[in-house]
Formats: structure tokens, sequence, C-alpha cells
């Protein structure tokens, strides 16, 4: 007996990481009906920081202070840039729209203007960012001027040492220590969303409090991992920094990190009420065109199947770790509609020599091609279906993680996906 359902949307959205979510967001934004599938796993890898553009040229490790400046730059310098394809006022008005639908739901970002972040990390050294979490802010204030504080670790957590990161930073940041707290009631090894929970509980943080202030010494400032509760963050961030009567901030963690499941729970729990229908975990096993252009997705998780019928789709699963790319021994194939991929066919092209290679790898830039409406093209450059758009890291001629662009490019080239879209569906009407 088949107990496939049946859905009908406007727009399909493949992809559940912060393309695939701001994709949602936009869609809802523009009263587009959309439907989401996909492994959400991937947002627990991020580290709740939200890049625009850090770094340009790669071979230079060229940091730049204002990522407005360097966007520009990386249009003159890589026309082929998914940036290059958008105007800056659409970039700014997708993060406006962003902050604040994360902000209605309780979570708060800062920004600095025209002016991008540095941010201390576990392993002692400085990100350069766009946006950070509320309750990271101050830890960026505090390293600018270089105010004495104390660095606190828990005893069990693994990926972030305190005295690795006062080691680290000793010669940027003078005055910093560190020390190692047990929490009460625990013993061996912790995780991070185990104390994220714990520290939810106001006894929990009150006992917490009183160990830090007992070690507090001359410091001025307080920066902890960021493990300071989940969906009740803020108020547990606020309480706690009140008990300890310092400036407080949380320190973004190793992945898997509670700062990106913050970010997960916040879609998982708003978009719907947005109108977005959410198929969480679900994957997406085929998809066929019919004769009036609709796409029919079959989407599954175990025993729950969905037949979805959408007038159009977008593309946001990711590169080889979201499985939105597959590499094998014949080259690199898009796992849903079998796009064709920008690669060099020669395998050996695809990497350089050395592993740490200040360029990257080459495979670092493959991925689809777009036309300026982010439609997936074929080697003539024409789209290959008019209703489908691609956005985020899948995209060719981007290498995101040494560019720190990351989020910016995830947000941005979903905006403009979703307003060509908009286009393709007025010109339906």
């Amino acid at each position: 007996m088949d107990q496939t359902s049946e859905i009908t949307c406007d727009l399909m959205i493949v992809g559940a990481g912060m393309t695939g979510m701001a994709a949602a967001l936009f869609a809802a934004e523009k009263g587009i009906s959309a439907v989401q599938a996909g492994m959400v796993g991937g947002l627990n890898f991020a580290s709740g920081l939200m890049d625009l553009m850090g770094v340009h040229p790669v071979a230079d490790v060229r940091v730049w202070d204002n990522p407005w400046d360097a966007i520009d730059a990386v249009r003159r310098d890589m026309p082929k840039h998914p940036y290059a394809k958008i105007p800056n006022e659409d970039i700014r008005q997708a993060f406006d729209i962003l902050l604040s639908f994360l902000s209605r739901a309780g979570l708060n970002y800062h920004c600095k203007g025209d002016r991008n972040i540095h941010v201390a990390t576990p392993a002692g050294t400085i990100k350069t960012t766009y946006c950070v979490p509320a309750t990271m802010i101050d830890g960026t204030e505090a390293l600018e001027k270089r105010v004495p504080a104390l660095v606190v670790d828990f005893e069990g957590l693994k990926g972030f040492g305190a005295a690795q990161i006062v080691e680290t930073l000793k010669s940027r940041w003078p005055g910093l220590q560190s020390c190692r707290i047990r929490l009460p009631d625990t013993q061996g090894e912790l995780f991070a969303e185990q104390i994220g929970r714990m520290l939810e509980v106001p006894q929990k943080r009150k006992v917490l409090a009183d160990l830090v202030v007992a070690r507090l010494g001359k410091a001025q400032a307080v920066g902890m991992p960021a493990v300071l509760g989940i969906n009740n963050n803020e108020k547990a961030f606020y309480d706690l920094r009140e008990k300890i009567g310092r400036t407080l901030f949380e320190i973004p963690t190793m992945p898997p990190s509670i700062t990106g499941f913050r970010l997960m729970e916040v879609f998982k729990e708003h978009l719907p009420a947005r109108g977005v229908r959410m198929l969480q975990q679900h994957n997406v096993r085929s998809v066929e065109k019919k004769d009036n252009g609709d796409f029919v997705f079959q989407v599954e998780r175990g025993e729950n199947r969905h037949a979805v019928r959408a007038k159009g789709a977008v593309l946001a699963t990711g590169r080889f770790f979201g499985r939105g790319l597959r590499a094998d021994r014949t080259g690199i194939r898009e796992t849903v509609f079998d796009l064709p991929v920008y690669q060099e066919s020669d395998r050996e092209k695809w990497r350089r020599k050395n592993l740490f290679d200040p360029r990257g790898h080459h495979i670092n830039q493959y991925g689809l091609e777009t036309d300026r409406h982010f439609r997936p093209v074929d080697a003539s450059g024409r789209p290959i279906h008019e209703n489908l758009f691609a956005a985020g890291a899948i995209l060719a001629h981007q290498d995101w993680i040494r560019m720190k662009c990351g989020t910016g490019l995830a947000v941005a080239t979903a905006f403009a996906a979703i307003k060509s879209f908009g286009v393709f569906q007025d010109n339906l009407c």
C-alpha cells in the first residue's frame, strides 16, 4: 500500500543548512509557499559567527577591516565569484532581514557598522568576521582594549583549553589568565549540549558564579566557552553575568557547537509559523520534471514519504560535507539533479602538492556555474531549467572557508535566488 503523501507548493528548497534556512526565510518574507527538506546536521557545526568577507587575495592572506571594500575588490579580481552577481544593497537587505528575524526570536547579533570584528577562537587565534552573537560582543571589545580577563574552561569538556588560549594570545593580550573549573555534580567527559542544558538551571548558574568569583583576581572580564544555555541562552548569560559582577563573554567552541544548535532551534521553531513546511531530516531521493514545468520531488525519512510538487526549486545542498557534491574516480557529480559541475578533467589538477598551500586547492573552487539569476547553466551558458536556482557553498568560483565569507555567501545568494524565483513566478501569472 502506497503511503506517500502529496504536497503542493510554489517552491521546493533542498537543503537545511544556513543557505536553505535563509532561502526559506526569504521565501516566507515574499509570501511564497515553500517546502524545505534536508538534513540539519550542518548547522550543528556552525560557529555562530557570521562572516561576510574577510580575506582576499587568499594567497596573500590579506585581512580586511571593511568587508564591503573587500567585496568590491573580489568583484574586480574574481568576476565569476557569486558576489559579482549581487549588488551590495541586496546583501545588506538580506542581512537586515535575517538579523531582524533572529532578534525577534530572542537570538540577538551585533555588527560594527562597516567594520569587521576580530574574535578570539578556542585555538587562541584571531578570526575575522562580520557579526557575532550578543553574548560574544564584549569579548571583542575586551580584546581590542586589552582588558585584563580570565578565561575559564570546564573539566571534562574537550576541544576548549583556556591555558592554550592564554598562551597563544599572551603577546597580543597581556593580562589574560586562565583557570579550569569542575562543574557541580559532573565527572568524566562532558558534552557541550549537556553543559548548555545544565546552565539553564538557576541553581547551577549560582554555583558556577561562586566558583568563578573565587578565582577572579584582578580580572575585569571573564570569557567562557559558548555553552551558556541553549534555548534560554541570553537569559542564562545575563543572569550569570550579574552574579559574577564582571563583563562576561562567550568564546566560540570547536564543532559540533552550541552556537550552531541555537541557530538551528530558532529556525526550526519559527519558520513553520511563517508558513514554511519543514521536512526535517528528510532525504530527497529523486526528482522528476513534468510536462508543465513543475518539479516533483520524492522525499523520505524512514517510512515517511512525500511527493512534493513545486513550481520551482532552490538547490542549497552544500558541497561535499553537505552531500550536494560527490567525488569519485570519474569526477565530481551534483547529487540531486545530476547537474554539470565546473571542474578540471585531470584529477591531478584538483589539488596542489602542498596540503597547506596558502592558495588553497583547485577543488575548493569547483561547483555549479550559474547565470546572473543563479540558475545552473550548461557548457554553453544556458540555464538547464528555467525554474531551478542554486545558492550557497555549492556554487563555483569561490573558496568560502579561506575567504571568510561563508555566511555572507549563503545568505546573499539565497536572497538572490529567491528574488529571481519571484520574478519567474510573476512572469507565470
